[in-house]
């Protein structure tokens, strides 16, 4: 692990990952993007963290986007797919995610907020996709049709000007806002929302979401019933509904 990712494994099941070079606004330089494809690669391999909160150091930005002057220095030209870690597309990951944004997320920085499951962030916050700016490309930004409407992504991305926390929110890129001091908690709430789920039936819901993104409506019925098997057959699915007429909280086993 770099030191410039912190891990914390937390005893609740949940991780938080944390771009930790602040003075150098979290931008994505080397040694932040090989401590974060440490960092999640640790979380994909932890049993006992069932999902993980990602944020940036500080609260000027949680990621300022790439190091324009590393691209500079070595002149780089098309980004490998790689270079930049990016969750669910060259990470593989099989559990949720948090984006918990503290400050400015540009370029890079939104790259990596947008690609996590959810997002919560403060109040100070902003967000813009800001290539067009400095002569560079988005095309990570593709996916962001399943997240807004058209006009809105359209404009974002061909002026490059950045949006409001609020403003992110209103448009359905933000699930929560929180005041800058409140954010962790936020997100930490937001985390246990999503653990008090059973974990077989929180993985199959996450997959559903994605095959829908990805299908038409048949197709995605489908290939959804086809994720859910392993959580109508599992030991949990029988415990749940135990639980409840029991008046019980149910005990997971997550088999």
């Amino acid at each position: 692990m770099s030191d410039a990712v912190k891990y914390q494994a937390r005893d609740d099941a949940i991780a938080i990952i944390t771009i930790d070079r602040p003075e150098q606004r979290n931008a994505l330089g080397r040694e932040v993007r090989e401590g974060l494809f440490a960092a999640w690669d640790r979380f994909e391999k932890d049993d006992r963290a069932r999902i993980a909160i990602l944020t940036g150091a500080g609260d000027k930005a949680f990621c300022a986007g790439g190091d324009l002057k590393e691209m500079v220095e070595t002149k780089l030209r098309v980004p490998p797919r790689d270079m930049f870690p990016v969750p669910y597309d060259n990470i593989e990951l099989t559990k949720p995610t948090i984006a918990a944004v503290n400050g400015a997320a540009l370029a890079g920085g939104w790259m990596i907020a947008q690609a996590c499951d959810l997002c919560v962030a403060s109040t100070g916050a902003k967000f813009g996709i800001t290539e067009v700016k400095v002569g560079r490309g988005s095309p990570w930004a593709a996916p962001l049709i399943h997240m807004i409407p058209q006009r809105i992504m359209m404009e974002i991305i061909l002026t490059g000007k950045p949006i409001t926390a609020q403003r992110a929110y209103e448009i359905g890129l933000v699930n929560r806002l929180a005041e800058p001091a409140e954010l962790m908690t936020a997100a930490i709430t937001l985390a246990h929302e999503v653990l008090e789920g059973a974990p077989l039936s929180v993985k199959a819901g996450r997959e559903t979401v994605m095959l829908a993104t990805e299908m038409g409506r048949s197709a995605a019925l489908q290939a959804a019933r086809a994720v859910h098997e392993i959580t109508y057959t599992s030991e949990d699915a029988q415990e749940g509904p135990r639980a409840f007429a029991e008046k019980r909280k149910p005990e997971w086993k997550r088999r």
